[in-house]
């Protein structure tokens, strides 16, 4: 039975340097990730960056916000504010050029365009918005989007994410009995639907 036993026992010397082993592998570790850890103190932040965020200036926080975006992807086409996007490919083949809201409608495509419209009469907040909320959901039923924005007690705006719609809202607007005038690109255009009443 010993010799069962003895075969199965490591000498004392292999224990030792086995342990010795595992020592020296942890220290290792250890030392290589509190340094890789640490920063770098030795290099020296620029002047700025040694102030107290409480006095930055504009000109500091642009640099910090340079900082922050250096290592982003640059966002997608379709992601970026309508100002910094590539404008559309104007195709002017099949647009006549004599008319110049067609040619209005084409530059405008794909642009943000607010149009101002008057209500005619004297009404309440409320009746004005009534009125507008009414012309905002025939225009979305005719697949026009436009946002609205009371300004006044005669008066709101209806913005268009494409500017191209703008003059078929116009269309719309203009023919019905509460539009006293609606104005796109500082062109007035006025109530044409009194006629009909």
């Amino acid at each position: 039975m010993s010799c069962f036993c003895a075969s199965f026992r490591r000498p004392a010397r292999s224990i030792t340097m086995s342990r010795w082993l595992v020592f020296w592998i942890a220290l290792t570790f250890l030392v290589r990730t509190t340094y890789c850890g640490k920063r770098d103190e030795r290099k020296e932040k620029p002047e700025w960056a040694k102030k107290d965020i409480r006095d930055y200036n504009d000109v500091d926080l642009e640099r910090l916000y340079d900082q922050w975006e250096e290592d982003e992807e640059p966002l997608e086409e379709d992601e970026l504010p309508e100002h910094l996007r590539k404008p559309p490919k104007l195709d002017l083949s099949g647009v006549d050029l004599s008319d110049p809201e067609n040619l209005l409608k084409i530059t405008k495509k794909g642009k943000t365009l607010m149009s101002f419209v008057s209500v005619s009469g004297n009404p309440s907040r409320d009746e004005l918005e009534e009125i507008t909320k009414l012309w905002q959901s025939s225009l979305m039923n005719n697949h026009i989007q436009a946002d609205r924005f009371i300004v006044d007690d005669r008066r709101a705006i209806f913005m268009f994410k494409d500017g191209s719609q703008a003059w078929d809202a116009k269309d719309f607007l203009v023919e019905q009995k509460q539009c006293n005038e609606v104005v796109i690109e500082n062109k007035s255009y006025a109530e044409i639907g009194r006629a009909h009443v």
